[in-house]
């Protein structure tokens, strides 16, 4: 009979599955798109004092939290072959209250949003509903699941735009580097989770295409990718943004060939974490704009 898990176990289970460290990052990356994408940067003081920031800050989390619960709570089969030791929900959280935590945090989410601006809060009602289609329908399908977490992934930087419209294009421009980089990772685990997606009748674009046709696909978006941001930075006419696209010219190269190369799941695991290091990266140059 299995032992009731103790507080201790349930507290790092939870933690875990709203992935406390992507949730760190995204907050993270939504305060440095303010200060520095947004700015003024002279007026950082003021700009840590707006109470709307942080009400933006929390909706998104609370939103994104809640994306990752409903994700696994469809995914449990699917989880028990693709990486059985990090199965959460049954083990440290019944489904039930699972369900429930995630209806309460998008309520919070849309509630703290709404606080800001009608405008946001339907963004984040679009939010919620893109992550319940993702998690219990597109992410079986090919590549129209990756584009809706990658779109996500995007959007938690264009939300910023909606209230406060200064330099807009800037944000446009770091929202699709998170986009292009985010699709690819997405891919990528797509691959990496190829035997338990295949297990349970998922039509994700490795089984659709093999994994050699999906290294092809990732071929062409990491170009398109380059030469995309290499347009945009351009445009700008900003030297120290063109400067700072220009340095991950030789982690897309790095990319390139890491794929090209990878034949097993732990190849492609490197992959995934070498994409978390360039959206990273990609995102630490928004301090030298």
């Amino acid at each position: 009979m299995r032992s009731k898990p103790s507080k201790k176990d349930f507290l790092v289970g939870f933690l875990r599955l709203v992935r406390t460290q992507n949730l760190l990052i995204i907050a993270l990356t939504q305060l440095a798109a303010r200060i520095f994408l947004i700015g003024p940067r002279e007026q950082w003081r003021q700009v840590l004092a707006d109470p709307f920031l942080y009400l933006i800050i929390l909706s998104t989390l609370f939103i994104a939290a809640a994306g990752y619960i409903i994700n696994d709570y469809f995914d449990i089969k699917i989880d028990i072959v693709n990486k059985p030791r990090r199965v959460i929900i049954g083990r440290y959280l019944k489904r039930r209250m699972a369900i429930g935590t995630h209806q309460v945090f998008n309520v919070l989410g849309v509630l703290a949003g709404l606080i800001v601006s009608y405008k946001v809060a339907i963004i984040n009602v679009f939010s919620v509903s893109l992550l319940w289609l993702y998690a219990e329908r597109y992410k079986r399908q090919p590549l129209i699941g990756n584009v809706a977490v990658s779109s996500l992934t995007a959007l938690s930087l264009l939300i910023l735009s909606v209230h406060y419209p200064d330099n807009r294009t800037l944000v446009v421009i770091y929202s699709v580097f998170a986009f292009f980089i985010s699709l690819i990772r997405e891919i990528v685990k797509d691959i990496e989770d190829i035997r338990g997606d295949a297990a349970h009748g998922c039509r994700t674009l490795p089984i659709v295409l093999g994994i050699r046709g999906t290294k092809q696909v990732l071929y062409v978006l990491i170009v398109i990718f380059t030469i995309g941001l290499a347009i945009g930075a351009e445009s700008l006419h900003n030297q120290a943004l063109t400067w700072a696209f220009a340095g991950l010219v030789i982690s897309f190269a790095w990319l390139f060939y890491m794929v090209r190369r990878a034949q097993t799941k732990k190849d492609f695991g490197r992959i995934s974490t070498v994409c978390k290091v360039i959206m990273l990266i990609g995102l630490l140059t928004m301090a030298f704009i």
